[in-house]
């Protein structure tokens, strides 16, 4: 689905950001990659926290492209608009994160134990390089959102 789609269906609007409203989701992003590897927390939290971590880089993405997504199936989305704002390329990247937002969901809502060490040190090693690509397609782009 095109950036155009989801304007039409409503589900993403035009809306500006700020250097301080980037800044802030970068915050967010060091906080919950930092706190998915303490100790004494299931794995299901550890990837539930890396999941987040992950997403917000995708709304990093969004936010600073001018737009807001609206409404039911937000995180879905955000997700799904990687490749439109990246490249194709990156198709790759958005069905990987959507694959943790089911396991993420059903970790949340249906049970206990769906995620294992390995989700955990996979989505943690997805965050660190997803997070470069999000600085240097910024750089490239929204460099007036970096410090």
């Amino acid at each position: 689905m095109t950036i155009d789609n989801f304007i039409k269906r409503g589900a993403l609007v035009k809306e500006p950001t700020s250097k301080q409203e980037i800044i802030d989701l970068f915050k967010i992003v060091d906080r919950d990659y930092n706190v998915s590897a303490q100790e004494g927390i299931t794995y299901d939290w550890q990837f539930g926290i890396a999941y987040n971590a992950a997403l917000k880089l995708a709304n990093i993405l969004v936010r600073a492209s001018g737009y807001r997504v609206k409404g039911q199936g937000h995180h879905m989305n955000v997700i799904s608009l990687i490749p439109d704002i990246l490249g194709m390329h990156k198709k790759d990247d958005s069905e990987y994160l959507d694959t943790c937002r089911r396991k993420r969901n059903r970790v949340e809502y249906d049970c206990v134990g769906g995620a294992t060490k390995a989700d955990v040190t996979e989505i943690r090693g997805f965050v660190n390089e997803f997070k470069e690509e999000v600085i240097h397609w910024l750089k490239d782009n929204y460099s007036e959102f970096l410090s």
